[in-house]
């Protein structure tokens, strides 16, 4: 029994690593820029599908796909904020909650018009043979996907702490005016910051296309998770989204494993119910004061 759990643990960090890398983009957009994004499965989707077209279509190197995935993505956020979410600014969040309803619906259509309604992997160059590591079976595609995830998590963590742009966003999330005062940029900022996170959703797209398929119709369940992830750990709570996405990915994992694979997407939202009730701050995040 050990031994089951302990495989359908590993299983949960694969799909984990997904979650974790998406609701670490969404926490960063919700918590420094107050904005709800309801578009982030589809960037999720976006950047599988992107993927699909460079490795599969046009035969690019698996790996340098990952980098030009990453790059137009990146630069797709940045525009997405330049366009759509700059000229609503300061007014009320509702008013950026339908820009991104409606930006998710022209985007799941686009993707079903151009990729197709069939689900679809990428031509990544991993074995099929699996890696035995004691009594855990692992592929080489599982294995990517967890350290990507990780060495993914620990880049951002070190931007934010270490560098100038990670000391101008937190300075901007405590008091953008104060930042503005002493000469951040904070319009630059808020661009970079949505970029960034709309780049750690296409890389979990391009890791799940790697492991499993890709198929523009999982964007709306993705954007639901993603926000289960981030109420799970705290709304604006970076470290507490990674641990939601590990944690949500090991509790499906069990429970599809020992129970019923049937509800597997129904756990998370009950857990965050679950949660709600008794911690409404969030499952990581700290107790706030009075």
């Amino acid at each position: 029994m050990l031994d089951v759990a302990l495989q359908f643990l590993v299983n949960g960090l694969v799909t984990g690593s997904f979650y974790a890398l998406m609701a670490l983009g969404l926490a960063m957009i919700f918590g420094l820029m107050e904005v709800v994004n309801f578009a982030h499965g589809e960037f999720f989707v976006m950047g599988g599908v992107v993927a699909y077209a460079f490795c599969n279509v046009l035969g690019v190197d698996f790996y340098l796909t990952i980098v030009i995935v990453v790059a137009l993505m990146f630069a797709f956020g940045a525009a997405t904020d330049y366009l759509l979410i700059r000229p609503l600014r300061g007014q009320h969040l509702l008013s950026t909650a339908l820009v991104t309803i409606g930006l998710s619906i022209f985007l799941i259509n686009t993707m079903l018009l151009t990729f197709g309604t069939s689900p679809q992997g990428l031509d990544a160059p991993f074995s099929r043979k699996p890696i035995i590591i004691g009594e855990i079976v692992i592929t080489e595609g599982r294995l990517f996907a967890i350290v990507v995830g990780a060495v993914a998590i620990v880049a951002t963590h070190i931007l934010i702490q270490k560098t100038r742009l990670g000391r101008a966003m937190r300075a901007t999330f405590q008091q953008k005016e104060a930042a503005a005062l002493v000469g951040v940029n904070v319009e630059r900022v808020y661009t970079l910051t949505f970029a960034l996170g709309t780049a750690m959703a296409a890389i979990a797209g391009v890791l799940l296309g790697a492991v499993f398929v890709i198929h523009p119709s999982t964007a709306e369940l993705a954007t639901l998770k993603a926000f289960v992830v981030v109420i799970l750990g705290g709304m604006t709570n970076l470290p507490g989204a990674v641990a939601g996405g590990l944690l949500l990915g090991v509790v499906e994992s069990l429970w599809g494993g020992f129970v019923s694979t049937g509800y597997m997407d129904v756990i998370g939202f009950a857990l965050v119910i679950f949660i709600l009730l008794f911690r409404p701050y969030g499952l990581f995040a700290p107790r706030p004061g009075r």
